[in-house]
């Protein structure tokens, strides 16, 4: 019974649990839909607010960019507005400049015939004009047009004269000062002597017997040595000497040692001729090599070619107006060296133009040529460089292209100005002043002209009355121009021109 009871009890127990365990897990049920209802409606309010809060920011959004854009319509409605009021008064003011041009256009059109009418006028005018000048005149359009250019070349010449003297006193003022600093400083540090050989080669001899020697028998040893030396011996009635004529230097001097040994070892023959005449021959040739060693270490000129040395050593035995021209020539040399020191230039290019500036003279008898064109050729074929061939070419001529040249002319004319550095013939000397002076003498208005300083200096007396002041510096110049032309002359020539007046009364 007590069992059945507890049966009961237990079947009881379990059902109740079993119905509050459905009435809880419903009355959680009841209360998480509630919570999630409630969290549903809070996010749905929420989402209400934002999304009014997003339609209000939008719409004040919307309104502000209405605002500017209607801002923005506004003013381009103002800047088309101007725009359009610029371009109507642009056309207004295109209007009124083409009124106003038509207006000119007639005016012009109206001008123009106007200055037609009166051009014929003129022209009528001119023609009755001019007829009455030639009447009047008794001259033609022609006549008068020749008498009208020869005044107005007449003025021109006078005009061109006076700037050529105004311009002339210019230069002058400024140049002559720098030029007598630049000459006298480099003169006074080259201290060279005056030359005083003379071109004569003579053998003295012994006695009178060695002539007969000389000639041999019916004249096989003078014409054994004048076979192998080239010259011609000159025997006659000098007393112990003989005279070497030959026109090469060179072989002259090889005659005159050839001789001089032959005479001091009294043998003579054929054979000891030709034997001596060749060592003669290679003692000048080592003379020549060591004379031009010793010239370019004198001057001072670096890197020329060997053969290029023993060319100047060949100028030791050439003469110009007596004038030795090796000595002449380093000389120049260090006179050209010495201004292009003073005006910044070239020094070594001016030096080497000074020493081979007449290096053509040492080939002139050899070939048909003045020593400028043989020299541009030694030149040429030494590879010198271009500033010391135009030294070289352009020594003797008006045009010269570089401030080394001009030196090198300058130095030229130095050296051979030297009192006593030139000696010419009474005859050469005498014809030399007579061709100056039928120089000058050829012009018009020249009364009497003297040359003077030996011929360095012509002095011209003009007619006053023919020549004025101004066409004095002209006649100047056309007579250097044509003592240029047709005159040989060593150095410089200078032409002065005097004019003057007198007035001359009696006391009575």
């Amino acid at each position: 019974m007590d069992a059945i009871v507890v049966i009961i009890v237990a079947v009881v127990a379990v059902g109740v649990g079993v119905g509050g365990a459905t009435a809880l897990q419903k009355l959680l049920l009841r209360q998480g839909m509630n919570n999630a209802s409630a969290t549903a409606s809070a996010i749905v309010r929420e989402a209400e607010q934002e999304s009014k809060k997003l339609v209000m920011e939008a719409k004040e959004g919307a309104l502000q960019d209405r605002t500017t854009a209607e801002n923005e319509i506004r003013e381009r409605r103002k800047e088309i507005q101007r725009s359009e009021s610029r371009v109507a008064n642009r056309e207004e003011g295109l209007d009124r400049r083409q009124q106003s041009l038509e207006a000119k256009e007639e005016n012009v059109s109206e001008g123009e015939k106007a200055l037609d009418s009166q051009r014929e006028e003129v022209e009528t005018l001119k023609g009755e004009q001019l007829v009455s000048l030639e009447r009047v005149a008794s001259l033609s359009t022609g006549e008068a047009k020749d008498m009208v250019m020869r005044k107005a070349e007449d003025e021109s010449k006078h005009d061109l004269a006076k700037r050529y003297f105004e311009m002339e006193q210019e230069m002058l003022a400024g140049a002559d000062e720098k030029a007598k600093h630049v000459v006298s400083s480099a003169v006074q540090r080259l201290a060279a002597d005056v030359v005083s050989e003379t071109t004569t080669s003579v053998v003295p001899l012994p006695s009178d017997d060695m002539k007969g020697r000389l000639i041999g028998r019916e004249g096989r040893n003078i014409r054994a040595i004048e076979a192998a030396t080239g010259v011609d011996l000159i025997v006659d009635d000098t007393p112990e000497a003989v005279t070497i004529s030959c026109f090469d230097p060179i072989r002259r001097e090889v005659a005159k040692i050839a001789l001089t040994k032959l005479v001091q070892d009294g043998r003579i023959h054929p054979a000891r001729i030709e034997e001596t005449v060749e060592h003669a021959q290679q003692e000048v040739d080592e003379t020549i090599k060591r004379a031009g060693e010793q010239a370019i270490l004198d001057a001072g000129v670096r890197g020329l070619h060997p053969d290029l040395m023993t060319l100047v050593g060949r100028l030791k035995y050439r003469y110009s107006y007596g004038e030795n021209i090796l000595q002449h020539s380093v000389e120049v040399s260090r006179l050209a060296g010495l201004v292009a020191g003073e005006l910044n230039c070239d020094v070594q290019a001016a030096k080497a133009g000074g020493l081979l500036h007449d290096i053509g003279k040492a080939l002139t008898h050899e070939t048909e040529a003045t020593h400028t064109e043989i020299g541009d050729e030694i030149a040429q074929r030494f590879g010198l460089p271009k500033i010391v061939r135009d030294a070289i070419v352009e020594h003797h001529d008006d045009q010269r292209g570089t401030p080394e040249a001009f030196i090198v002319a300058a130095a030229d004319a130095m050296s051979a100005a030297r009192p006593g550095a030139r000696r010419d013939t009474v005859e050469f000397y005498l014809k030399r002043l007579e061709a100056l002076e039928d120089v000058a003498n050829s012009f018009e208005g020249v009364e009497r002209s003297y040359a003077i300083q030996a011929g360095r200096e012509v002095r011209i007396m003009v007619q006053p009355e023919a020549i004025d002041d101004m066409e004095a510096s002209n006649l100047a110049r056309n007579v250097v121009k044509k003592i240029e032309e047709n005159l040989v002359y060593p150095g410089h020539i200078k032409v002065t021109v005097v004019r003057e007046t007198r007035a001359t009364e009696t006391a009575k």
